[in-house]
């Protein structure tokens, strides 16, 4: 099965077949999460849901398992959220994400790690319930520390999908970044708290190993517009080392939240390099 080809399968399935899947289209976030599942157990997965409730209406988790053979105990949580903003078709925020959540899960399936490695769709990531405890995320998290569960990090898909070659294509949310970082949206980045700084460090050296395409990488603080800005940080809130991997959302896309975040302006040949470059993070993260 072709890379490529599966990432657009599943961007287009998302954001032109089904379409906006808000907080209150719960018609489409369930034929969004029955296909996620569906494609999980194409993979040969045993597909769950978690399900919570807010505002008096029914939300899920989808999530699958790779059991670790060395160290089971030990899991990396890779995520990536399923709704979008109100109206928007969402290619790119978030289809992008789950297209590389759902090939990262097929990719590595038949692939013997040592630690178990869990990969999870979440619902409610965008607004009115961003940054609550009614996120999918912190639904999720919430339920990992109460199990004690010893979680080696978790890997937040967010927006995957957009770049550019052309000159000033890349903002920053400061302006002393644009002396640090390249001014073409040609790149991915991986960003994280100082806390998960040694973690993220891991992740980029096993990223590299796996793709041509230029990562670039920040840990610093939350006060930073967009360091923070998926679920991620809703790991971070329990203590979890978390990154988050984007192509930098309304630094980059002036699609972002908009009625043209449309699958055709999405670069799925690069894409296809970000999930390379992941395998190679997990393996090197999970001792393949």
């Amino acid at each position: 099965m072709d890379i490529q080809n599966n990432l657009k399968k599943t961007v287009f399935r998302l954001a032109q077949e089904i379409g906006p899947r808000d907080f209150l289209q719960t018609e489409a976030l369930d034929k969004s999460a029955e296909y996620i599942a569906s494609e999980f157990r194409n993979y040969g997965y045993d597909a769950l849901f978690q399900s919570f409730d807010v505002q008096g209406k029914p939300y899920k988790n989808i999530y699958v398992e790779k059991k670790g053979i060395k160290t089971p105990e030990k899991i990396l949580i890779i995520g990536a959220h399923y709704d979008t903003v109100t109206g928007t078709p969402g290619a790119d925020d978030n289809a992008s994400g789950v297209a590389g959540l759902l090939e990262l899960s097929r990719l590595l399936y038949d692939k013997p790690l040592d630690k178990t490695v869990r990969f999870v769709a979440f619902s409610l990531e965008e607004p009115p319930f961003f940054r609550t405890r009614m996120m999918g995320s912190y639904v999720y998290a919430e339920s990992l520390k109460r199990g004690n569960a010893d979680v080696e990090g978790m890997i937040c898909l967010e927006m995957i999908g957009y770049f550019s070659d052309e000159p000033d294509s890349q903002y920053f949310p400061v302006s002393f970044f644009r002396w640090i970082f390249p001014g073409r949206g040609n790149f991915i980045t991986l960003v994280s708290n100082i806390r998960s700084k040694d973690f993220l460090n891991r992740a980029k050296r096993g990223f590299k190993k796996g793709t041509y395409l230029p990562v670039e990488s920040i840990s610093t603080v939350s006060i930073i517009p967009g360091i923070d800005f998926s679920d991620h940080r809703s790991f971070w809130e329990f203590g979890f080392n978390a990154l988050m991997v984007t192509d930098t959302a309304f630094y980059r896309n002036p699609n972002y939240h908009g009625i043209g975040d449309v699958p055709e302006t999405l670069d799925y040949k690069r894409m296809t390099e970000v999930v390379l470059g992941l395998k190679s993070a997990i393996e090197g993260l999970c001792g393949a």
